[in-house]
């Protein structure tokens, strides 16, 4: 993050002499709030600072080698996920500090008739954040910003529920279809150090639409409220952040 060289999900919720120093790091949160049972962090970049801070957590690290796409971090926790004794895993993301206990509860309990379960939310603004196009109670696909942005305006009105990046999954499930998202790699255009190049990411979100054409029921929950799933991807947004927690309106 612009402003910040260490990993982000270690910035404070309860600053100091900077917005980037204190104490309570993003990732305690999101582990405090989480439901018990076994949990795992998929680590990359400055991986011994998050090992460190999280130290005593019992927390199973899956490392990533490459920074290949949301669905990449899904695909190297495989041999964890093969060896833990439960039927309905979350998968959240560690910028995402405020998503209630309750609400990770009501994902999960969704999967007793879904198989992916999606946690959405309705902005008052959709900026450039993915959508779910929804038919009845289940989701059919995730519609990333670069593709429904060009989208006629009347069907852009109607995708009125945005993704937030965390799910439920039931198990059996997705160790069904890690391997199919693993063989359909996506070319990514990106710059690094001034050069264009392409490379490979795979994204969890093409789980809904493969599950959902084979017939897989793929269901959403709504969260309460925006600033639940806010994402701390800048300074304003880590400020922001650091208001709600300092102001105790988090659980």
């Amino acid at each position: 993050m612009k402003g910040f060289d260490g990993n982000k999900t270690l910035m404070p919720l309860d600053p100091d002499k900077s917005p980037f120093e204190g104490a309570h790091p993003i990732l305690l949160q999101i582990v405090d709030s989480l439901p018990s049972g076994p949990k795992a962090v998929i680590v990359n970049y400055k991986k011994q600072d998050v090992i460190e801070a999280t130290r005593g957590l019992d927390l199973t690290y899956c490392d990533q080698p490459s920074l290949n796409g949301t669905g990449g971090a899904l695909i190297v926790s495989r041999p964890f996920l093969e060896g833990i004794d439960s039927a309905g895993l979350i998968i959240t993301m560690g910028d995402v500090p405020f998503v209630k206990r309750e609400t990770y509860l009501k994902l999960v309990n969704n999967l007793n008739e879904k198989s992916l379960v999606v946690l959405g939310f309705r902005p008052e603004s959709k900026k450039q954040y993915g959508v779910l196009e929804i038919d009845g109670k289940e989701v059919r696909k995730i519609i990333e910003w670069e593709y429904w942005r060009a989208y006629p305006a009347e069907r852009q009105k109607n995708l009125r529920v945005c993704n937030s990046g965390i799910y439920a999954a039931r198990k059996d499930a997705l160790l069904r279809y890690l391997p199919v998202l693993a063989s359909m790699p996506h070319g990514v255009k990106k710059t690094i150090n001034g050069k264009a190049i392409e490379v490979e990411e795979y994204f969890i979100t093409d789980l809904v639409e493969y599950m959902y054409e084979d017939g897989l029921q793929v269901g959403y929950v709504i969260a309460e409220d925006e600033h639940e799933v806010m994402g701390v991807d800048d300074l304003d947004a880590l400020l922001r952040a650091q208001e709600i927690f300092r102001a105790g309106a988090v659980t």
